[in-house]
């Protein structure tokens, strides 16, 4: 039995059973629901940045042990800004534990014409920190981690210097401490006036 018919080329519309139409091609398979790959989370009030990653190790009785410690910083660029350091075996929960903690410590800072209200000069072990209020125009001038908490926490004109150590974790304890000085002194002039 020889077949003489010409062969079709293999097109989506022919419609025969060796070619199947492809119009169905998002039904329902399986029965299953049809959802987004990947379930959105709440939208934060807080911008976070991790600013550093870093492999940490201790010594137990089998070698060493790995693990991941993380630096975050969290603003909302309006005034509130806070900073969380958190270990753990991944990376991924290293950052989430890092974050949990600064959202429980948040401190709001006062901005004035988009920067600091007076200068400040801190020291906190061997980092030294001064901050200086700049003229509108100016932007930031600091370095990496001074720029990203000044950026996090809403001030466009600072001009500041790390001197003494280039810790990272030490460093950003200290311009929240200083933040926090200026917050401080500032709530006690307004309330005298």
């Amino acid at each position: 039995m020889i077949n003489n018919q010409t062969k079709q080329p293999m097109t989506a519309s022919t419609g025969n059973a060796a070619n199947p139409t492809f119009a169905n091609r998002n039904d329902n398979r399986g029965n299953r629901p049809n959802r987004p790959f990947r379930e959105e989370k709440p939208k934060s009030e807080y911008e976070e940045h991790v600013l550093q990653v870093d492999r940490v190790s201790r010594t137990v009785k089998g070698g060493k042990r790995m693990r991941f410690r993380a630096l975050v910083i969290i603003g909302n660029r309006n005034g509130k800004i806070a900073m969380g350091v958190g270990k753990a075996a991944e990376v991924v929960d290293a950052v989430a534990k890092a974050t949990t903690f600064a959202k429980k410590h948040i401190m709001e800072i006062p901005i004035v014409n988009e920067t600091i209200p007076f200068p400040i000069d801190i020291h906190n072990g061997a980092a030294h920190v001064i901050l200086r209020p700049a003229k509108p125009g100016t932007s930031v001038i600091a370095g990496g981690t001074i720029r990203v908490i000044c950026n996090l926490a809403g001030i466009k004109n600072l001009v500041a210097k790390i001197l003494g150590t280039a810790n990272k974790i030490n460093n950003a304890q200290t311009t929240l401490m200083a933040l926090a000085e200026i917050s401080k002194q500032w709530k006690e002039q307004n309330a005298s006036k």
